[in-house]
């Protein structure tokens, strides 16, 4: 097989990364009325999902598509159960705080609690690729899309720990699945631009 020079992400974009990656709950807002369609109150939440990753697929303004996302955060983000939520804000507070053996005791609680809720997954994921522990963060981000493949904070973690481990044309597909889920992000199609250049320009 022809050997191929992959390239690493810039350092200087890792903090825009680390924003697609993970938004705390309190962060995320409601998207403008004008942006989604209001739908049936009585709606699962799956279907709640369901529109909103359409409505997000479709939307080609960024400022709107933002809105969008940041509801969806806020859709994972509630979890169901007052106790897993409580965790999740110890958890949110330990990370700020840098407490990050609190924060990942926190974390496991609400996995072991819950293990088909997302955001415990994503947030610890995001925590050990903050760490440096790639090996554990790639874990997590794989159970994070087991659960919700569309997940675009989860892919872009993944891409961040591809690019970071010199796997450039691995990195780039799953920055592409991102953008098939969350066409409008600009932060993601200069990624996928930048990394598309140079690997271009590898010699084979």
């Amino acid at each position: 097989m022809p050997a191929m020079r992959f390239f690493a992400l810039s350092r200087s974009a890792l903090p825009i990364i680390l924003l697609l990656i993970s938004a705390a709950p309190h962060q995320a807002m409601a998207a403008d009325p004008a942006t989604v369609e209001q739908k049936d109150p009585d709606a699962s939440p799956k279907q709640r999902l369901d529109d909103l990753f359409l409505a997000l697929k479709r939307q080609r303004d960024p400022d709107q598509a933002k809105m969008i996302a940041d509801q969806i955060r806020v859709e994972w983000a509630d979890s169901g159960s007052a106790t897993i939520n409580l965790l999740m804000q110890w958890a949110t507070k330990a990370v700020a705080e840098k407490r990050n053996a609190a924060a990942l005791d926190f974390f496991d609680q609400v996995i072991a609690l819950k293990p088909d809720y997302v955001e415990g997954w994503n947030q610890r994921a995001t925590l050990n690729y903050t760490m440096g522990d790639y090996a554990r963060s790639m874990a997590d981000i794989n159970q994070v899309l087991r659960i919700e493949p569309r997940h675009f904070g989860a892919l872009a973690g993944m891409a961040a720990i591809l690019g970071e481990t010199g796997k450039g044309e691995l990195a780039l597909k799953a920055w592409e699945r991102f953008l098939e889920i969350y066409p409008a992000d600009k932060a993601a199609q200069d990624q996928v631009n930048t990394l598309s250049e140079k690997l271009a320009g590898s010699p084979t």
